[in-house]
């Protein structure tokens, strides 16, 4: 959806709609590595955790180098930043073993 935003005109989404996405992605990763450190993850889901952690890295950039100072976000960096979490997501979700 903030994607979208971007991508129709907008120069970057709404503040509270980007930082509740920041929220609940940096919890989940938060998660991810505590569980890699604690009990040990599949090689799979250590690869995706990293592919997450890229993703945060860029939304760290956009948030601080661009939405913070009200700049209009590059659409181009908001692809590097969607490309490695939806592609995570669906290693994730279609490596499943059952």
């Amino acid at each position: 959806m903030m994607a979208g935003i971007r991508f129709a005109g907008k120069d970057y989404p709404p503040t509270s709609l980007a930082m509740l996405h920041g929220f609940l992605a940096a919890s989940a990763v938060t998660m991810l590595i505590h569980a890699a450190a604690t009990v040990g993850l599949p090689s799979l889901a250590m690869y995706v955790t990293v592919l997450f952690v890229v993703a945060a890295g860029g939304g760290v950039l956009m948030n601080l180098g661009y939405h913070w100072k009200k700049r209009s976000l590059p659409r181009a960096l908001v692809v590097v930043h969607a490309l490695p979490a939806a592609v995570g997501l669906v290693v994730a979700t279609f490596s499943t073993r059952g």
